[in-house]
């Protein structure tokens, strides 16, 4: 298959939270095949390293716990001086550990908050100045299929990935007369690395089947070409809306 080039991306500067693995790392891979300037934060030091490391000029990495937020800005102002004004944020940092209802104390609760919701608004907010200086800008929330299907012991992180889709709403109210953009984009089962390292089993493969409209797999590189689209001229009436990438499964 061929797929999409974009001119408008070309020279872009482009933040990618948790960007040194699975989906994150592959955004990370396709902005700079567009020719962007990627700049990506997370807390796998050594992976964010090795992924700079293999893609060169036009990629910085700096290691960064998202639930910190003085140090998320902090990290946001580094690759702003190496890169130049970012008009492209893709909010990915997650974490989707299993968890039963009677586990979660509020100590608990509070860090799944904090690794799957609370750092986009935080990310959003210090970056949206910057790109209103810059005459507009694209944020990219990563919501999650979980949060609209029947999943089991992850109600933290189903709980954060609703919220996402609420706060992507209020914000591309509020910032849209700065001509800055923000959606949401909603990846299906996505086959990373990990998925099937450690979740996917054969009834989740069977569960899988029996939802999607499409057999074939969600991989990366499918959520990928979303996010390209939105990040680029190409959408640039398209905002406040939830983009679903899933094999038909909703």
């Amino acid at each position: 298959m061929t797929y999409a080039t974009y001119p408008s991306l070309v020279d872009r500067t482009v933040i990618v939270t948790g960007g040194a693995t699975g989906l994150g790392a592959e955004f990370v891979r396709h902005f700079h095949a567009q020719g962007s300037r990627v700049g990506f934060v997370d807390i796998d030091t050594q992976s964010g390293n090795a992924l700079a490391r293999e893609l060169g000029d036009g990629a910085r990495f700096v290691p960064c716990d998202v639930r910190d937020i003085a140090a998320l800005e902090s990290a946001l102002d580094s690759l702003l001086a190496d890169l130049g004004a970012a008009t492209v944020l893709v909010n990915n940092a997650a974490h989707d550990k299993r968890h039963s209802i009677p586990e979660v104390d509020s100590e608990y609760w509070s860090d799944r908050l904090a690794v799957n919701l609370n750092h986009q608004f935080f990310a959003s907010r210090h970056l949206a100045p910057v790109m209103k200086s810059a005459g507009g800008g694209s944020i990219i929330n990563l919501g999650s299929i979980s949060a609209h299907i029947d999943l089991p012991n992850l109600v933290g992180y189903i709980t954060a990935k609703a919220g996402i889709e609420g706060m992507t709403r209020a914000m591309a109210r509020e910032l849209g007369p700065d001509r800055i953009r923000v959606n949401c984009v909603i990846p299906g089962w996505v086959m990373t690395d990990r998925q099937l390292r450690e979740i996917i089993t054969p009834e989740a493969e069977e569960q899988i089947a029996r939802s999607q409209s499409l057999s074939e797999r969600v991989y990366p590189a499918d959520v990928a070409r979303m996010v390209l689209w939105l990040a680029a001229d190409d959408s640039a009436m398209c905002t406040s809306q939830k983009w679903v990438v899933d094999g038909g499964w909703l």
